[in-house]
């Protein structure tokens, strides 16, 4: 079983150090028992980054948010999310499950913020505001985004039981190479305007398994 402060020395073994910025994928699984449950492998990361530091994870949105118009849906299902599917929030939304079950233990936990767009980063720590200080509604993970930011602040990113694919950053460089031919996925996604729901049009450089290129 795993301490906080064991989990903190090893992260300094590991190259984490005092000021760093860090993107974390983790699986908690893969991490094994720990005394006192998953939280405390974000906060013995935060020990080792100490006030100094910042941390960041890609939290995302649960199913029917981002779905609509991708084309891996029937008709039925699409007609039935335009219905009844509330409008997006990303303080109360959960995060993707996909993503692993850490994420949104970090999301919820006190001094976690999130920025408000459904390609959505939970950061924590010195320069939390400023990565999620702009974010543009189409293309989010390429030019001014949070994936930018992190670039900017020399960031490094921490796989923690979780493979090279599962890297979000990934789709950063997929969206600023210069390469012709690149797919361009095309959705909607509920947002609130006017106390109503309104879908949204949204567009990125394809994230689905079919991939950015050919």
């Amino acid at each position: 079983m795993h301490s906080r402060n064991e989990l903190a020395d090893d992260f300094r073994k590991l190259g984490v150090a005092k000021g760093d910025t860090i993107m974390l994928h983790a699986s908690v699984r893969a991490v094994g028992p720990i005394a006192g449950g998953p939280d405390q492998i974000h906060l013995a990361l935060k020990d080792a980054l100490t006030d100094r530091g910042t941390l960041m994870m890609y939290a995302s949105v649960g199913d029917g948010y981002d779905d609509v118009g991708r084309g891996h849906l029937a008709q039925g299902q699409e007609q039935e999310l335009l219905e009844k599917m509330p409008p997006f929030d990303p303080v109360t939304v959960r995060s993707q499950r996909d993503n692993g079950a850490l994420v949104e233990f970090f999301r919820t936990y006190p001094g976690s913020i999130v920025n408000d767009h459904v390609a959505r980063f939970v950061v924590w720590g010195k320069n939390a505001k400023y990565l999620i200080s702009k974010q543009p509604w189409d293309f989010a993970f390429g030019a001014g985004s949070a994936l930018e930011r992190l670039v900017e602040l020399d960031g490094k990113i921490l796989l923690l039981g979780s493979d090279h694919d599962t890297a979000t950053f990934l789709h950063y460089a997929e969206h600023i190479v210069d390469i012709p031919g690149k797919r361009i996925a095309q959705f909607k996604v509920p947002v609130s305007e006017g106390g109503r729901t309104v879908w949204r049009q949204m567009k990125e450089v394809d994230t689905s398994s079919a991939g950015a290129h050919p």
